[in-house]
């Protein structure tokens, strides 16, 4: 049994905004951290506040192979990927190569060290979905060349491949699927609907939302989803499956904007644009296999998770 202060974990996508929190997770647990990020999606800014011996940054584009040598891995978290549409539909191909090879080769180093394997997959696998909430039994509903099929895609495909090296190679995995999840360091410019949001209500612009706003999503905080993640890594009864991590409170994206518009204290109105190509018309995990395996459920109330954002980002926009 590895103990957590003996114990080396390398995360890809590491400066990105779920990746920068689950690093000093790790480092607050005890953990040694290799971060490795390329820095398209990821901001170095998001580490500046990690002062540790325990942690390195290694600047590195994990579509490349990577070796670490003179140390042992023990835990590979592989989180590397543009994952708003917004950056994944400018650089589909990036995308695309992120799922695929960077999955390859960090299953590959998982392999030669004998570390645990955890994918950072997404809700996105179960596209626009005619199942409401979506288990993991869920084998979706993908257009798989739509203008999203580049992330959806990658995922898939990383999901498929991670679990031909769990039944070939015998690599220890997990895949956790993540739905929407929000907090600070979110970039302002990000293109989802909580920072957009937050950017435009403390701007005092009018809250733009594509469609009817009837489209639902569940908003998980950062915070609880890094447990989340965490806890399927150490959890052996989670080796070669799926585990759906987020939020099962439903909200349409009319009630986000309306609680974000009061709570930054906008007074602009609500405008709406045409819809989104493939935009998922609801999105609800079913989280009872993270209850029943993990213990897991998350804790912070959508409000009380927003007031943290929106402080955070009153300070990023001044």
């Amino acid at each position: 049994m590895i103990r957590e202060k003996d114990s080396n974990v390398l995360v890809t996508g590491g400066a990105g905004f779920i990746g920068s929190h689950l690093c000093e997770y790790l480092l607050r647990k005890g953990y040694n951290v290799i971060c490795v990020d390329n820095l398209v999606t990821g901001r170095r800014k998001n580490l500046s506040q990690i002062k540790s011996n325990s942690f390195r940054f290694l600047e590195w584009d994990v579509t490349r192979p990577l070796e670490i040598q003179g140390e042992k891995i023990d835990y590979v978290l592989h989180l590397a990927s543009p994952a708003s549409p917004v950056d994944y539909q400018q650089m589909p191909i990036e995308t695309l190569l992120a799922g695929a090879l960077g999955t390859f080769n960090t299953l590959n180093l998982s392999k030669e060290h004998g570390a645990t394997y955890l994918l950072a997959s997404t809700s996105e696998v179960y596209g626009d979905p005619q199942v409401n909430p979506q288990p993991e039994e869920y084998w979706g509903n993908v257009n798989p060349i739509g203008v999203r099929s580049c992330y959806d895609e990658s995922k898939r495909f990383a999901e498929a491949l991670t679990i031909a090296y769990h039944r070939v190679h015998k690599v220890d995995t997990r895949i956790v699927r993540i739905f929407n999840t929000y907090g600070p360091r979110m970039r302002v410019d990000d293109g989802r609907a909580v920072p957009t949001f937050i950017t435009q209500a403390l701007r005092g612009q009018p809250i733009t939302i594509h469609g009817t706003g009837k489209q639902t999503r569940s908003f998980c905080y950062v915070d609880d989803l890094v447990e989340g993640i965490y806890l399927a890594m150490i959890n052996p009864s989670c080796s070669g499956q799926p585990i759906n991590l987020g939020n099962p409170e439903e909200v349409t994206i009319l009630e986000l904007a309306g609680l974000i518009n009061k709570l930054c204290g906008n007074r602009s109105k609500i405008v709406h644009d045409p819809p989104k190509p493939d935009d998922p018309k609801q999105r609800r995990p079913d989280i009872t296999k993270a209850k029943k395996l993990l213990g897991w459920t998350p804790s912070t109330p959508l409000e009380e998770g927003l007031r943290k954002t929106i402080k955070w980002f009153e300070e990023e926009l001044k």
